[in-house]
């Protein structure tokens, strides 16, 4: 044997363990980071994590790449053969490595196909960092790296798995990944559904996502779409006949992306997501990590009733629409004085801005950056439209000054047994207004809506009956004032606790409170610690005199929380949105159960039922039935001072809602005596409208319009209301308001403290040492039944044997 040869045997052996050791070395991870066999046997891709409604329907989801993985059997054939066709012919016939693609790369045919299979694809797809990288040797090394992890994904996967796993984490563009979101945001369809035609237009833009887009170049995809599918009738997927029909079809575009601020109820998903970020903190996998909402593909399941969420929504649009319109007629709006001494605001509202904070980053003077607020620009604002804005042109400040005279609202319902979500609006535009008005953080001033509540105490803990007699007039609370701040709407009157009720009345209210406990502001400390440990408030309430009629703040979360326990039959329960928790994989992490707790008798929450149906049928509510709904219906209407603030809290026998309207400045409202401000006008018919469109929908279930308030077991006779005199006056839908703030209550700061004992001569004798309570007056307007006083001890009360209940629902 010659030297040459000899020579040419030692270079060729040499360099062939030369690769072989290279080989051994890139897998070692010597050259870089290789994924371990675990890592290769359980591949994983950031996974959008996606909430679900009651109903299974996809509300939206959480990602930073919007991707959901589907198995195998829901991809259309069509689409894995477009995608062996255009990409890899011999995939089911080569080991992840194709040697003849490699061949006809290396011959300068690329043309005709890569060396790159799709399992190396996959490999890139899924262990592969920067594979975009321009650099010839890293990128080359990249390419040995996938061609060995193709190899043992060969090993570890079948074909139909490796290929599911590579359309499963392929990007489509528009940061759309995996087949699933690519089906749904171009086709609206399911994976399984899609046609042959619209399978070449999305393996098409595997190749180039931004050039073969239909979106954004219909031409070249189309052109690019026709010729996938002429590769599908050389592979002998299609027939040619089959082919020369589809390549004529254009690219018919069903595009819409599910996207943060469209879709169902995105306010509520924000507050589920906020919810699973605390949950995903709380919560480790199994290697120890927290849980990451964005990447880890949770399925969050909810219990958000679908068409309820769109008939809330729908609600909100058609009422908020129309009151708009009401307020920009206000006379303070049109001249813009209702800003007048309140500039600060805007001024602060500014600095707020993305525009300020570009600025100012960009090292741009105050005084500079502040008069660019007052050129004209072109601009898109919200408008109460079909897409919900407008092109206009408008100074950056009057766009602010704009946006802040729009009114917004809350408006939530839930079930009141067992306190599931139903729907969720948190304003009257998620994508220019992100503040949620339902939310527990949003705290508004309650008014009249408050009563219900203190007229539950004050039967439950104080004797107190639907007809005991109350005075309507203004009451002292020594050194706390007087209750209401005016005694202007004080009749004087003596009436039913059930027409003080119905018709809102401050002063009859502020007289029930005293009988709790006349002595200063214990009455009110009774009731901030009945809101506390009855009704479920976590908000911190001072004990003013004033919050008898709604001078303290909560948020309607909340007050949906303290009413539940009138419909739900004497049983407190907390609002429940989310069911259950699952990982990527369909195991459940977590389950959530109802939180009930019997906080009053189901006596004293019928009692407030039927004062309540008062309000409805006669009071401050009655107008609710112009409506068109029907049925057993209870409510409450709510007003603050000046209108600032409307609430309607209303429930049937199976739902609750509230509903908060105002703006988020409370000085822009309208006038106060203005009753389209108040509640019976513009909160109620957001209620009204939601539960019309629910009673007339029969493909709601689980709603029987026709059901009725049960009256407790213990009752042997219906309760019955004297009403005989309780007729409205024309004109006075209206509801009785001056209800001051907490402030307008404070002590003045000269009182001692020892003054305000209870045992200081400030109490009358009869009183002094105990908690008596003086019986309430029996003295009855002209045409009332009399009736026999409470017992004012609770403890002279015989107890109510609450009836049986459903098992599960306690």
């Amino acid at each position: 044997m010659s030297k040459a040869i000899k020579l040419f045997w030692k270079i060729f052996f040499i360099g062939l363990g030369t690769f072989i050791l290279f080989l051994f070395l890139c897998d070692w991870g010597v050259f870089g980071k290789m994924p371990s066999i675990d890592d290769i046997q359980n591949p994983s891709a950031s996974l959008s994590s996606q909430v679900f409604a009651q109903d299974g329907t996809v509300m939206g989801t959480f990602y930073l790449q919007d991707r959901v993985n589907v198995e195998y059997k829901d991809i259309s054939k069509n689409v894995i053969n477009a995608l062996v066709a255009s990409e890899d012919i011999r995939f089911y016939d080569h080991s992840g490595i194709d040697g003849r693609g490699l061949l006809r790369a290396l011959k300068g045919l690329g043309r005709e196909g890569g060396a790159s299979t799709i399992t190396m694809q996959t490999a890139k797809n899924l262990f592969t960092e920067n594979w975009a990288t321009r650099n010839f040797l890293l990128r080359s090394m990249q390419k040995i790296k996938e061609a060995i992890i193709a190899v043992k994904l060969e090993r570890n996967f079948t074909k139909d798995e490796i290929i599911t796993l590579y359309l499963n984490t392929v990007a489509f563009g528009d940061n759309v990944y995996g087949i699933h979101n690519a089906a749904r945001t171009f086709f609206q369809k399911e994976a399984d559904r899609l046609n042959v035609e619209e399978s070449a237009v999305l393996v098409g833009m595997l190749k180039a996502a931004y050039t073969y887009n239909p979106r954004v170049n219909p031409k070249r995809a189309l052109d690019h779409r026709n010729a996938i599918i002429d590769k599908m009738v050389k592979s002998n997927f299609i027939t040619e006949e089959d082919a020369a029909k589809i390549k004529v079809k254009p690219i018919e575009l069903n595009y819409r992306k599910l996207d943060q601020t469209a879709g169902l109820g995105p306010y509520f998903r924000m507050e589920v997501g906020e919810e699973m970020k605390k949950w995903c903190r709380e919560h480790k996998k199994s290697n120890g990590d927290p849980y990451d909402l964005y990447q880890d593909g949770l399925k969050i399941y909810t219990t958000i009733d679908p068409r309820m969420q769109i008939y809330a929504e729908e609600a909100v649009a058609k009422h908020m629409s129309y009151m708009q319109k009401l307020m920009n007629a206000q006379e303070g709006i049109k001249n813009g004085v209702i800003w007048k001494g309140h500039e600060n605001v805007l001024e602060a509202a500014i600095k707020q801005t993305d525009r300020w904070k570009n600025l100012k980053k960009e090292g741009v003077a105050n005084a500079d950056i502040r008069k660019t607020f007052d050129v004209k620009t072109r601009m898109k604002i919200f408008a109460w439209n079909n897409n919900r804005e407008k092109d206009t042109l408008m100074t950056p400040y009057d766009s602010i000054r704009y946006c802040r005279q729009m009114m917004q609202t809350g408006f939530m319902v839930m079930d009141p047994l067992i306190g599931e979500v139903r729907a969720w609006v948190g304003g009257i535009d998620f994508k220019t207004f992100k503040y949620d008005h339902v939310n527990y953080n949003t705290k508004r001033q309650v008014g009249s809506t408050i009563k219900p509540l203190l007229y539950s105490m004050a039967i439950e803990q104080n004797g107190f009956t639907p007809n005991t007699i109350v005075q309507d007039e203004q009451q002292s609370f020594g050194v706390y004032g007087m209750v209401p701040a005016t005694s202007k709407s004080c009749t004087g009157a003596s009436i039913p606790m059930s027409e003080a009720l119905a018709m809102s009345r401050n002063c009859a209210t502020a007289y029930i409170e005293k009988q709790i406990d006349p002595v200063g502001n214990r009455a009110a400390v009774k009731f901030v610690d009945f809101l506390k440990n009855k009704c479920g408030l976590q908000t911190q309430i001072q004990p003013s005199p004033a919050i008898g009629i709604g001078s303290c703040e909560i948020s309607l979360y909340e007050m949906l929380q303290a009413y539940s326990m009138l419909p739900g039959r004497g049983f407190n329960v907390k609002p429940l949105f989310i069911t259950r928790i699952e990982d990527r994989n369909g195991n459940t992490l977590e389950t959530f159960a109802p939180q009930r707790r019997e906080v009053i008798s189901d006596v004293t929450a019928y009692s407030v039922i039927k004062m309540m149906q008062e309000a409805t049928r006669i009071g401050t509510a009655r107008g609710i039935w112009q409506y068109d709904v029907d049925g057993e219906i209870a409510g409450k209407t709510g007003t603050t001072n000046d209108n600032s603030d409307a609430w309607f809290m209303g429930y049937t026998p199976q739902l609750l809602g509230g509903v908060w309207v105002g703006c988020d400045d409370r000085f822009i409202r309208f006038k106060s005596d203005d009753l389209n401000g108040q509640g019976g006008r513009a909160a109620m018919p957001i209620w009204a409208y939601f539960y019309s469109k629910v009673m007339h929908d029969s493909r709601i279930t689980g709603i029987d319009t026709k059901a009725s308030f049960v009256k407790p077991e213990m009752m042997k006779n219906d309760l019955i209301i004297d009403d005989s005199k309780n007729v409205p006056l024309p004109g006075t839908e209206g509801e009785d308001m001056g209800n001051g703030g907490a402030r307008t209550y404070e002590v003045p700061a000269n009182i001692k403290p020892e003054d305000l004992r209870p045992e200081s001569d400030v109490l009358p004798d009869n009183l002094k040492g105990d908690n008596k309570i003086p019986a309430a007056p029996t003295k009855l307007p002209p045409g009332k039944t009399p009736v026999t006083p409470p017992v004012n001890n609770p403890a002279n009360r015989p107890k109510a044997e609450m009836p049986k209940r459903p098992p599960g629902t306690r």
